[in-house]
């Protein structure tokens, strides 16, 4: 198979790769698309220390079944099928509590160098983990699962629910899955901090309103489109200034959700969380639940996720998209690699 190989940092090429095999429990998907995440960029400059030469990275993904392993029933070939990246050992007590993301032995499709991915023609990965998807959808948005189930994540963490006023702060894949998330989870007030105007344009196109926050007035305005104060937060980029800001503006006593990582240490003023008793909340990944909510939410086909993604390319020019995105040459929101094609 031909698959997409990081060598370290801006450096990462297509090479051809022994078929996987299916071992027990297992099954064998050929790959239709694979999201480019914001990790993986991450990963590919070498900014967060989190992929390794020789690894074939990818966990946004769809495929179609191909074989299944010994012990695997029920998936027939040709299934269209997405996969819950998080490999959980399934006894802990975070695991015995639905929380597979904290298991102290969890593995992750895409993260761990030793588990071959999803830019790949074909990937093995245990048949616990595929989701099965209908035909009525289409099979690309498949990939839009995982970045959706964290945004899902986040608005849950934060308690969101029909009477918020909710601010995301930030609107790339992820602050545009955690606006869609708060609409699903009963929130009619919406709005989404952007400066980059193309961003703001797609916010636009799935009906979610945006403001610019170097715009004059940005508190006031906030205020304005949401009929009040946001009561609740989600910093979708995380860093210092995107923290400041989802506090500045967030009403006292209200809640902000940290689910961006953008800088892996943050400075934010301790009288904006003690004295107006706000409550700052971390998110990271999903449990199995929310991955499981959010496919049965995209298969249902809303006409929303097509315009999430905003360039398609084969695996031959996969490494020409990582460098352009890691310039930030390509503005694309979402980009999906497609193995098969040419």
């Amino acid at each position: 198979m031909r698959a997409l190989v990081f060598h370290g940092p801006w450096r990462i090429a297509v090479e051809d790769r022994p078929d996987p095999v299916p071992g027990p429990g297992e099954v064998l998907l050929r790959v239709v698309s694979t999201g480019i995440c914001g990790s993986d960029i991450h990963g590919f400059t070498g900014e967060n220390g989190r992929r390794f030469p020789g690894q074939v990275m990818g966990h946004e993904t769809v495929g179609r079944v191909v074989a299944t392993g010994p012990e695997v029933t029920g998936l027939e070939p040709g299934t269209l099928a997405t996969v819950h990246p998080v490999l959980a050992c399934g006894s802990c007590d975070a695991c015995q509590a639905g929380l597979d993301y904290r298991c102290p032995r969890r593995r992750i499709i895409g993260v761990d160098p030793a588990l071959s991915s999803a830019f790949a023609e074909l990937m093995a990965v245990p048949a616990a983990n595929v989701v099965e998807l209908p035909e009525t959808m289409p099979a690309e948005h498949g990939a839009l699962i995982e970045p959706l189930a964290v945004g899902h994540h986040a608005a849950a963490r934060g308690g969101c629910g029909p009477t918020d006023r909710v601010l995301v702060v930030g609107g790339g894949p992820i602050g545009q899955a955690c606006a869609l998330a708060a609409r699903r989870q009963g929130a009619e007030r919406v709005v989404v901090s952007e400066p980059h105007a193309g961003r703001r344009a797609l916010l636009a196109d799935i009906g979610v309103p945006s403001v610019d926050p170097n715009d004059d007035g940005f508190t006031d305005v906030v205020a304005e489109v949401l009929g009040g104060a946001p009561t609740l937060a989600l910093d979708a980029v995380g860093s210092s200034s995107s923290l400041r800001s989802a506090l500045s503006v967030c009403a006292p006593g209200e809640r902000v959700v940290l689910v961006g990582m953008h800088e892996p240490k943050v400075s934010i003023s301790a009288y904006a969380v003690s004295i107006e008793e706000r409550t700052l909340t971390g998110s990271y990944c999903y449990t199995k639940q929310d991955f499981l909510d959010t496919a049965a939410w995209v298969a249902t086909a809303p006409p929303e996720l097509a315009r999430l993604i905003e360039d398609r390319v084969s695996l031959a020019r996969a490494p020409e998209a990582f460098a352009a995105l890691a310039r930030g040459e390509n503005p694309a929101s979402k980009v999906l690699v497609f193995p098969g094609d040419s």
